[in-house]
């Protein structure tokens, strides 16, 4: 449970405490959070306006903000990492945003400008993308930030933990598992495809394919198609991008495979209902947006947001373990 406290007023007697859980699967319903009389502004330093990913995390802001005397404005970098770092350094500079909510392309190269941010008295919120050198950690890294973020080391322990359920109930033995990272050489990716493989260091399981797949829909596509030819009998295929797997659903020789995504979005959401995924990772992106925007709002009315940070698997009530059970009546958030 998250407790946000607000700072007594000077003169006014107040003691009250107001307990914050996690939201729901709908934005749309979030906690409309403290009354202030101090209309703020959040800037979303998402990673692109093309990205539905961060286009669904902008909505869930601005919605949230609309509904609690706030304002929001998308700053876009197009994925680029040293736009975005000038973009925040420009906005430092400018004073102009009360509230910072960043999807950080490279989480590292911003650490300097949010630690400045935050000693100028701006409000930080690092959502979904890690802002310091630790992969492995939901909590905030600069001092006075705060964090929603997702890990990626246990992003790839529960990719790997749901392809063996996948082995499991395929009853084969040895289970033969392949595996699509995203870029091999992102930070991100190492770490996640690391835990992947540690999940899956099982007795009855053999690891056939570990190979780059990258993002989109015809990487993925060329990249499972060359799994299956070199590997006519594998199980399970997992990956670091669901969208790269939904490239792949139509090819030939892929009906007996069950496929593990990574990402919620509609389509992906629909593969699991309808049988084509065997199950994905849930980011909820829209809940996400509209949580940081609460966190990044009650801290800069003076509230004290306890604890600080905020995990993906509180933002449903099943978790990230996006199974067909659980998905059952589900939308996704973002588009792929």
């Amino acid at each position: 449970m998250h407790k946000i406290v607000r700072a007594a007023a000077v003169g006014v007697a107040l003691s009250s405490a107001l307990f914050l859980s996690a939201c729901g699967d709908d934005a749309d319903t979030a906690d409309t959070g403290s009354a202030s009389d101090e209309s703020l502004s959040i800037g979303f330093f998402g990673f692109s306006k093309t990205n539905s990913f961060a286009q669904a995390a902008y909505a869930g802001i601005s919605e949230y903000a609309e509904k609690n005397d706030a304002t929001a404005e998308f700053i876009d970098p197009n994925f680029d990492v040293q736009v975005q770092l000038q973009q925040l350094k420009d906005a430092l500079t400018s004073k102009r945003y009360d509230v910072w909510i960043v999807q950080a392309n490279d989480g590292v190269a911003v650490q300097q400008t949010i630690q400045e941010a935050v000693d100028a008295g701006i409000t930080v919120v690092a959502e979904f993308t890690p802002i310091g050198p630790d992969f492995e950690t939901l909590e905030p890294q600069i001092p006075g930030t705060l964090s929603l973020v997702d890990d990626p080391k246990r992003n790839g322990t529960v990719l790997g933990e749901l392809s063996l359920q996948a082995c499991e109930d395929a009853g084969a033995d040895p289970c033969e598992v392949a595996y699509l990272q995203g870029f091999s050489a992102q930070p991100i990716d190492v770490v996640r495809t690391d835990a992947f493989l540690a999940a899956v260091d099982q007795p009855g399981v053999e690891v056939v394919a570990n190979v780059e797949g990258g993002y989109a829909q015809d990487t993925g596509r060329a990249a499972v198609q060359d799994i299956l030819q070199a590997n006519p009998d594998v199980d399970v295929i997992a990956g670091a991008s669901s969208a790269a797997l939904l490239g792949a659903i139509d090819l030939p020789g892929i009906d007996d495979v069950s496929i593990v995504g990574n990402g919620s979005s509609t389509q992906a959401v629909t593969a699991v209902q309808q049988g084509d995924f065997y199950a994905v990772y849930v980011f909820a992106e829209k809940t996400a947006g509209a949580k940081a925007a609460e966190m990044g709002l009650a801290a800069a009315r003076g509230d004290e947001v306890d604890p600080a940070f905020v995990g993906y698997d509180e933002l449903t009530p099943f978790g990230v373990l996006g199974t067909k059970e659980n998905l059952a009546g589900y939308t996704g958030e973002y588009s792929d």
